[in-house]
């Protein structure tokens, strides 16, 4: 987006997050999930980090809370309670270390403290000669409420700390840590508000903190919440983030047995991966919502200090959301093969429930009439378990005024038909459309053209009814999410897929040109037809316009093409709508090229990745070598890649063909392969 786009969008996150945040952490109300608040506190983030001037002093990116309750006596803190920058993907933690380095000036050791992140409220405990004397909320992080009376009745704080004799001579202990209920004990709650007749709480966290800031500590009590400390600020100086726990636990304070040092980044990612598995976090009594890891080495962590409401060292790495927020791209009308028309909106990917989706299903008119969903709205997407993603709500005060209405359609995008009401629905009136749609797919992914292994009829149907596809050119659109998301299909089927059909993107132009479903034009006329082009690599417009421009006698006078031939594939070229699906297969990456003659065709159905530095030509020299000779060159490694060129200094790419069991050719072999 420009800076001006930016800026407008920038502006209107602002308010939208203020409005959620000003009622989850002042009135413990949640409007909106945290997850979803999440997004939009990212998506801020980065647009601050892309334009640092359009960074505010009142930026809810620099601000931790909300303003303490006038109820509690305040209470200033003598070092910022901060909180987290979030990070979503492993690319994320990358960028976060990265900028960490760059802020230093130096390469930093990779030793990472990593604690699970608890769905609950911080606080701070101030003992005095070893006796709780004083605790209080995080508020705005730099003050904060009293609510010493009731921590208190928390069992899990200790009233008193253990005499250490190690560090018996301080006077003064600051820890920090964070209040939670369990969910055993939220069940609890909740069916007591049900026997009652009261409204149910939304969840463990809420409970926490409306908790923690009752007026009257007897409620607070009969609450049961527990407590995690992690933190010492002040009273024992230590070297590493790790030691504050081991000391805290043998002062008496309850600290996570879960949490982990990890020694690479890798090691993080694996760590946050075993947490995020549903069946384990099942088995913790209490909510985990991502981990947070920390630089272990508190010098530096120190050094790098505070940016905004953030410390720079250290960062919250969240689990995949199960509702995040995106943007409505566009909303397409896929034909199912009933010829009902399904409404599918075209989103900014973003990742939901485990998977990157780029698509949602919106049902039927009624549906979006029901949202007031428009093209270019911010919009809620939601995905639990097995569901397949669903916009569930549109974030209205984010408009600008560009945002665009959606029509039905009065044609259907695939024949023209008329289109019909059919209940709730939009249908084809012409009866053979699906059917004859589903053949044509069928056809475009047959061993005799795309050659699609996997993607079977049932599979293409299925996708159909679901308005992933409609036309030949959307299955290269498909994303690992569209297809993972999808009840009964895996992350593992879904890899497969796309990985098959990133695979068949480039074919001989005789296979492309059979594949388009021309009436009369089989393998052999095919063949024919691509024939007229050199040899070599082809565009997909250049195909488009040298056969719009054959007359019929220019075409009768080729081998096996009679007038009836001639005529069909003049119709065929001729129909915008066949036009319109050659580019957006072109747009969608699908390159084709004209077989070698004379044995010229040595690497013919083979791929090649290349990965580090080749000494006797570029990385361009080399692709265009295997090109010449009929082969295809990709950028990354599959079962089906047929070598990896491994020059010097070779990375994860070298790595992975030995995972799979890929042949690995040194310069030298490859240069013997291509004759020089």
């Amino acid at each position: 987006m420009t800076k001006e786009e930016a800026s407008i969008r920038a502006e209107k996150l602002r308010k939208e997050i203020e409005k959620h945040r000003y009622a989850y952490h002042v009135k413990d109300e949640s409007t909106i999930s945290d997850a979803a608040l999440d997004s939009l506190k990212k998506e801020l983030f980065d647009i601050e980090n892309d334009y640092p001037d359009l960074l505010t002093p009142d930026s809810p990116t620099q601000r931790v809370g909300g303003k303490p309750l006038e109820e509690f006596k305040k209470v200033s803190h003598i070092k910022p309670m901060v909180s987290f920058n979030d990070a979503f993907s492993e690319g994320d933690m990358r960028a976060w270390f990265s900028r960490l380095e760059n802020y230093l000036g130096h390469k930093v050791k990779p030793e990472f403290y990593c604690e699970l992140k608890i769905d609950g409220l911080a606080i701070e405990l101030i003992y005095e000669n070893g006796l709780l004397a004083k605790a209080s909320t995080r508020g705005d992080g730099k003050i904060g409420e009293d609510i010493t009376q009731n921590v208190r009745t928390i069992e899990a704080i200790p009233l008193a700390i253990k005499d250490n004799k190690e560090n018996s001579a301080f006077e003064r202990l600051i820890v920090r840590g964070e209040v939670f209920l369990t969910k055993k004990e939220f069940k609890r709650i909740n069916e007591e508000q049900r026997n009652k007749g009261e409204k149910e709480f939304a969840n463990p966290r809420n409970v926490a903190a409306g908790s923690i800031r009752q007026l009257d500590p007897k409620i607070t009590a009969m609450r049961k919440l527990d407590s995690f400390e992690y933190d010492i600020v002040s009273g024992i100086d230590l070297d590493r983030h790790e030691d504050e726990h081991k000391a805290l636990s043998s002062l008496g304070f309850k600290t996570n047995k879960h949490n982990m040092l990890c020694h690479s980044l890798e090691e993080v990612f694996l760590f946050r991966n075993s947490w995020e598995n549903e069946k384990k976090r099942n088995n913790l009594e209490y909510e985990i919502d991502g981990i947070v890891v920390i630089l272990n080495d508190n010098a530096l962590y120190e050094e790098a200090g505070i940016v905004g409401k953030a410390p720079r060292a250290a960062i919250a790495y969240k689990f995949s959301p199960k509702e995040t927020t995106t943007v409505v791209k566009d909303i397409l009308f896929q034909v199912g093969r009933t010829g009902i028309l399904t409404p599918v909106a075209v989103m900014d990917p973003v990742e939901v429930g485990g998977v990157m989706i780029a698509h949602a299903t919106l049902h039927n008119m009624d549906q979006i009439k029901k949202l007031d969903l428009r093209i270019g709205d911010t919009v809620i997407v939601s995905r639990a378990g097995d569901v397949i993603p669903q916009i569930t709500g549109v974030l209205k005060d984010m408009r600008t005024g560009k945002e665009i209405e959606t029509a039905s359609p009065t044609r259907c995008p695939i024949d023209g038909s008329p289109v019909i009401k059919d209940g709730v629905f939009l249908k084809c009136s012409n009866r053979n459309c699906g059917a004859k749609h589903k053949e044509l797919l069928r056809h475009f992914v047959s061993r005799g053209a795309f050659d699609m292994e996997g993607l079977g009829p049932k599979i293409l149907e299925r996708f159909m009814d679901e308005g992933l596809i409609s036309d030949a050119a959307d299955i290269f659109s498909l994303t690992k999410g569209d297809i993972a998301s999808l009840p009964r299909f895996g992350e593992k089927s879904a890899d497969n897929l796309i990985e098959e059909i990133n695979a068949k993107k480039r074919l001989p132009l005789s296979r492309l040109i059979y594949a388009l479903g021309i009436i009369h034009v089989g393998e052999e006329t095919a063949r024919t037809l691509a024939s007229i082009f050199e040899a070599g690599e082809i565009g997909l417009a250049e195909i488009l316009n040298k056969i719009k421009k054959m007359s019929a006698d220019e075409l009768k006078d080729l081998p096996d093409i009679g007038p009836k031939v001639a005529e069909s594939i003049i119709e065929w070229f001729a129909d915008e709508k066949n036009t319109r699906l050659v580019m957006d297969l072109d747009r969608a990456g699908v390159s084709a090229y004209v077989e070698r003659k004379n044995g010229q065709n040595l690497f013919s159905g083979k791929s090649f990745v290349f990965t580090g530095t080749l000494d006797s030509m570029s990385r361009e020299e080399a692709k265009k070598a295997v090109r010449s000779l009929g082969g295809d060159v990709s950028e990354s490694v599959s079962k089906l890649t047929g070598f990896v060129v491994a020059g010097s200094d070779s990375g994860s790419k070298r790595e992975r063909a030995i995972e799979l069991g890929v042949k690995i050719l040194t310069e030298k072999d490859f240069l013997k392969m291509i004759g020089r």
